[in-house]
């Protein structure tokens, strides 16, 4: 017999004739029954650690100047790593703080054990646990878990997206000026980055923008309706792996400016509800075409 998981079991026998399967129905067969419900387990303990340390001054280090890493993300990673390892022996994780491993598999599991490190230090309840999983780039099962509020977003491919188990989709709002986004700024080298004239750009075009500080929290928005749209530049495969997953599970659309397909780790996102799209795809372009050093436009 061989394990798969502490919860399914398959035989040599039934090993065997998957294997027979097409790759592409085999991948699907298995994320059904194992990959996805394995995330929502190893979020759900990794929150109850995040609780844990919540309630316990911040011990905090920094990487850099002011990127700050807590005990909180330390410890949920290396539960998060440790039970993926057991489970996936084979697989690839690629995990923020740098415990994970790749093992050269086509299967790889990209980890943010604390998505809103600032916020949680500060004692602000916006922060998340992001797992994905993903086949040479294509997710196949996708988890957002803030334990404060324990609100599990969850997707599978072909499977749609949940909300503590309750399906969910994005919203039906269809214009830009009616529209609420979200938008995030990195920790470091703020005045390099261009996003304060988007955010600008977007304020006065829209009903607002927040900036929430968890990029995964504010794709689940997006997928669950409760924001339109979101960008960012600069952000991680961990950072976005589960939450463009639930976007498009839910119905709406995820690319960069230029309306190409987006990929973990690309330099600019755009996820929205699908009906203002092209339109907030539009503006972004007109503001990428401007000079980040000229003053903000009235």
């Amino acid at each position: 017999m061989r394990q798969f998981s502490r919860r399914w079991w398959y035989s040599d026998e039934h090993v065997g004739a998957l294997r027979a399967l097409p790759r592409r129905a085999t991948a699907v067969l298995f994320m059904r029954k194992d990959y996805l419900e394995a995330a929502i387990e190893i979020a759900r303990e990794a929150g109850k650690i995040l609780l844990e340390e919540f309630d316990r001054p911040a011990q905090i280090t920094y990487k850099g100047d002011v990127d700050l890493v807590t005990q909180a993300d330390k410890r949920s990673e290396e539960a998060i790593v440790t039970r993926l390892t057991k489970y996936f022996p084979e697989h690839s994780i690629a995990a923020e703080e740098g415990t994970g491993h790749d093992g050269g598999s086509e299967f790889r599991w990209h980890v943010d054990p604390l998505d809103g490190t600032t916020n949680f230090a500060h004692g602000y309840p916006c922060f998340s646990i992001s797992i994905a999983l993903a086949q040479r780039g294509a997710l196949l099962a996708g988890v957002v878990y803030n334990p404060f509020y324990d609100e599990l977003f969850a997707a599978a491919r072909g499977g749609g997206a949940t909300l503590n188990g309750k399906r969910i989709f994005v919203s039906k709002v269809d214009t830009l000026a009616t529209s609420l986004l979200c938008t995030g700024f990195p920790v470091h080298k703020r005045l390099a980055n261009p996003n304060i004239h988007y955010y600008w750009d977007f304020t006065l075009r829209s009903h607002g923008v927040r900036r929430d500080g968890s990029a995964a929290m504010d794709l689940a928005s997006v997928a669950a309706g409760r924001f339109d749209g979101f960008w960012e530049f600069g952000l991680k495969a961990w950072d976005t792996a589960a939450g463009v997953l639930l976007i498009e599970e839910a119905g709406g659309k995820v690319s960069d400016f230029n309306g190409q397909p987006y990929e973990l780790g690309g330099a600019v996102i755009l996820a929205t509800n699908g009906l203002i799209h092209e339109e907030a795809r539009g503006v972004a372009l007109e503001i990428s075409k401007r000079d980040p050093a000229a003053p903000l436009r009235r």
